[in-house]
Order: structure tokens, then sequence, then C-alpha cells
């Protein structure tokens, strides 16, 4: 069956398939999806919605026409960060996007086309998993705007491409075309341009067909490893300790025996 649309602001376009998984498409392609900061207001609200969803399995980021995402839209910036008390607002709200993003409780997927740069690349890089097409190009302009950061979405920079790579593309703005970006580890796959909605909507299937508290619980213990932080690692064991006692394990054992696949039902 078709995915129906399930929400819908000026430019996001969140539609759902009957396995629980959502996408979620910027939709301003004359501007190359760059983000006014109205969409970054609604971007966070809408990842704050899914993540209380418990029916939603996986969320696939995408931008339409032939880019990912042109970062923010800098046509407003002398309007929304004319002055240094307005610039630490309109950081505050990208910092709020990334970390909805980062800390949405199902495994996110970027499926980046074309450009991919500044705040789109922070998107991208607080997502679990990224894919893209061959003509994705990646950058981290902030320096020839004469900007810094958040230093939470540096984070995500540094964890998903190592922090020497980091510091390259910081300090000098260059671009990373998608086999570059595949050689450091960013990126997990890349595929011709028009195999991209296909891969990462199999990409995403995949994964919902699995235990959703495991995977909620894997993620968990996956991002506890890399902050160190004793609350993150409280919540991970536990979403692991309720795995134990889930209908979905009984089902995962039955399934087992039976030499059938299991019907996870998340709980």
């Amino acid at each position: 069956m078709p995915d129906h649309v399930i929400a819908q602001t000026e430019f996001l376009n969140v539609a759902r398939a009957e396995n629980g998984v959502v996408t979620v498409t910027i939709e301003r392609p004359a501007r190359k999806n760059a983000m006014s900061q109205a969409m970054w207001r609604a971007m966070t609200s809408l990842f704050e919605g899914l993540a209380g969803d418990s029916t939603i399995r996986a969320v696939i980021l995408t931008g339409a026409g032939s880019d990912f995402c042109a970062g923010a839209d800098i046509t407003e910036f002398d309007h929304v960060r004319g002055s240094a008390e307005k610039a630490r607002q309109y950081e505050a709200e990208n910092s709020a996007t990334f970390a909805a993003i980062r800390h949405c409780s199902v495994p996110t997927i970027a499926a980046i086309r074309g450009i991919c740069f500044g705040g789109g690349f922070g998107m991208a890089a607080a997502c679990d998993l990224r894919i893209a097409s061959t003509t994705a190009l990646f950058s981290v302009p902030a320096a020839r705007l004469g900007l810094a950061y958040p230093v939470d979405a540096m984070a995500d920079i540094v964890q998903a491409l190592g922090p020497q790579l980091a510091k390259y593309l910081t300090f000098s703005a260059a671009r990373l075309d998608a086999q570059a970006a595949l050689d450091a580890g960013f990126l997990l796959e890349i595929v011709e341009p028009g195999g991209l909605d296909l891969r990462a909507t199999e990409l995403a299937a995949t994964i919902a067909a699995n235990a959703p508290l495991s995977v909620k619980a894997s993620k968990a213990s996956i991002r506890a490893t890399l902050t160190g932080s004793a609350a993150d690692a409280a919540v991970a064991s536990k979403l692991g300790d309720e795995t134990f006692e889930s209908a979905d394990y009984a089902e995962g054992r039955l399934a087992f025996r039976e030499k059938r696949r299991a019907l996870f039902q998340g709980r």
C-alpha cells in the first residue's frame, strides 16, 4: 500500500507506510530545501512528536527535488540573525532540531541526494544511518560566514566523520563528494541516483520488521557508549531489561521454534 500523508506544514511533508515507517520530506526545492527559521521550529516539533509515537518503527529524512538540504536560509539572516542576541536564539533553535533528530527513539535514516550543506549536514549527522546517491555533495561552510557550529551539532559531526576530517571540513569549508564521504565512514552506502528512495525504503522496512523494543534498546545502548553518560547508560539498561519480559521476546522464541518469521508488536 502507498504511504499516506499524516502531517504537512509549509515546506515539510510527513507520510507514513503501513509498516510504521515515516518519511519526512523537506519540500522547498526552489531554494535547494534551505531551512527558514520557521522550518527549523516545525522540524523540531515534528521529530519530538514522532519520538512519542510508539507505533513508529523508523524515520526517513530526505529532501524533495535534486537536493537534500542547503542548510539555513541565508537570505533571512539579516532579519533573524542580525544581532548577537538573535544569532544566539537562532543557534538554540538549530540545536533543538538536531537534538530532536538525535534523540528520536527509533532509528533515523538520512536519504541524501545533491547538496547537503551546513545545517543540512548537521541534520544528516544527527541521524543514525546515512545513505546517499552518487550526486551527493557535503560541506560545513560556517567559516565562510564567520559563524560557529553548536557544540552538540559538532559532536554529531565528529562522531560521524572522526575528529581529523571534522576539523578539515570546518576549518576549510571544503566539499566532499559521495565516494569520499563513504570512504570516511560518514555514509553507510551510496547508490545510483534513481535508486535512493527505494534503497532507503528497503533499509527502513528491514528495521521495521525487527523487534521494536530490541531496536530501541540497541539505539540507546550505542548512544550511552558514545556519550559516556551515566544517565544515558541507565536509560539503556532499563530499555534492555524491559525486553526480557516483553511479548515480542516470547514471540521471537516461538517463531524460532516454529521456523517462521516473527510478528513483533512492540510490546
